[in-house]
């Protein structure tokens, strides 16, 4: 076929699909979001299929632009299908029982030194703000435990026995 009959836009290479990511949950595990996660990720799933993805359509077809589209299109999937999924842990009646999902746990450990810890969902977990998946090593030692009770740890230069010195929920 000639040239003559052919768009321009047919001779742009498509961007390959990139496979599905796999849930980073273990098999079984219920997606656990605290209310305030589940309220950040809706607000990012709007203003990114109301927002971000339009005007990025809207833009000249090229491979910087369908890159981009194609990375706002696989948010947007994630955080649909985590919204989707997700099981929200509104915070205990009783804040004087047992460490449970969405508390703050301030620990002290063995140099004396006073930790604070979120434990939130995958999708919250924020390093920077010491918050903590539900599924890590760290939470699942403070979880079921009371302040004032010491829980054992093993980090990688060993063991370690940490206080709980308080809980609390937002």
């Amino acid at each position: 076929m000639s040239k003559a009959f052919t768009r321009e836009s047919d001779d742009t290479p498509e961007l390959p699909q990139r496979p599905k990511r796999p849930s980073p949950l273990p098999p079984g595990a219920k997606n656990y979001l605290t209310p305030g996660g589940a309220q950040k990720l809706r607000k990012e799933l709007n203003l990114l299929a109301e927002c971000e993805r339009p005007k990025l359509a809207a833009l000249p077809k090229g491979d910087e632009a369908q890159r981009q589209l194609q990375a706002v299109e696989e948010r947007i999937d994630h955080l649909q299908e985590s919204l989707s999924s997700a099981v929200v842990v509104e915070p205990p009646a009783d804040t004087d029982g047992p460490v449970r999902f969405g508390a703050t746990v301030t620990v002290r450990n063995p140099r004396g030194e006073v930790l604070c810890y979120r434990i939130v969902g995958l999708d919250e977990t924020d390093i920077d703000r010491d918050w903590v998946s539900w599924l890590s090593p760290v939470a699942k030692a403070m979880l079921n435990s009371r302040t004032g009770q010491k829980i054992s740890l093993k980090l990688p230069g060993g063991d370690e026995q940490w206080e709980i010195v308080s809980v609390s929920y937002e």
